[in-house]
């Protein structure tokens, strides 16, 4: 029977922990490594929901792209939200793994596959890596498409592979080549998008300032949404676990949903 150490084992295969940022969480953040999973479950982010589906199927182990708990503990109380979760998750014996960031620029991480489903063969790091081993890996991706689009003509792609988007943005209606990528929160990168010629920044969300800078740098930025931009990932994640480890009940949590609604 497999064990939460041979996840994670294979999991720092697929998505080097090296890769995360130092301002980040990753890894074996609850658990005991010796002890055997038969069932995983992957998601987005641990909330009630997503807790309490892993805590109702059984399951040895969850996959959160989202850290949890993301800062340091003083205490586990359920006088608050994190402590809460933290105490179920633990009460039910269910090992927590984090691999954020790390996923985020990994080889076939949520970039590398935002930059595939947009046809961009040629797409490479937008901040190279600098450890050894690892300089062609790193955060973000950028390259070309395989013909030049509207921001509007990218977004209605999006829309169609992840319902969920959102897409809104800054100079969609201009025809682009060169995209740079950054999911979730990734706005952050929009300065190094840029001294790479990028011509259509695309991330989950970003701030009133990012999309000023953008309008100013005369690039197009698209927002489809944080959830939008990354949940997918875990649904792929998934299918990859239950083929590397067929014998392990795994999916997808089933319960997880967008908290972002749109008014009609």
């Amino acid at each position: 029977m497999h064990t939460v150490a041979d996840i994670a084992t294979w999991m720092q295969q697929i998505a080097p922990l090296e890769l995360g940022e130092s301002w980040d969480n990753l890894g074996l953040l609850l658990g005991d490594r010796r002890a055997p999973v038969e069932a995983l479950m992957t998601c987005l982010t641990l909330n009630s929901a997503t807790v309490g589906e892993a805590i109702e199927q059984a399951v040895g182990m969850v996959i959160a792209h989202h850290p949890l708990p993301f800062k340091p503990l003083s205490k586990i109380t359920c006088d608050e939200v994190t402590g809460e979760l933290v105490w179920k998750l633990a009460g039910a014996g269910i090992a927590v793994y984090s691999p954020h960031t790390a996923w985020d620029s990994a080889p076939a991480g949520i970039n590398a596959q935002l930059a595939m489903q947009l046809g961009m063969r040629d797409a490479t790091p937008l901040i190279p890596s600098s450890i050894e081993g690892l300089t062609q890996l790193g955060a973000g991706r950028i390259g070309n498409l395989p013909m030049p689009l509207t921001g509007s003509e990218v977004a209605a792609i999006l829309k169609d592979l992840h319902p969920t988007a959102r897409p809104r943005g800054v100079g969609l209606g201009q025809r682009v080549s060169r995209v740079g990528i950054a999911c979730g929160s990734g706005g952050g990168l929009l300065p190094a998008a840029l001294e790479q010629g990028c011509e259509l920044f695309l991330t989950g969300e970003a701030t009133y300032h990012t999309c000023l800078g953008a309008e100013e740098a005369g690039v197009a930025l698209l927002m489809i949404g944080h959830h939008a931009s990354e949940r997918f990932s875990l649904e792929t994640l998934a299918q990859h676990i239950s083929t590397e480890f067929p014998s392990i009940r795994t999916w997808a949590s089933k319960n997880e949903k967008d908290p972002v609604r749109t008014c009609s």
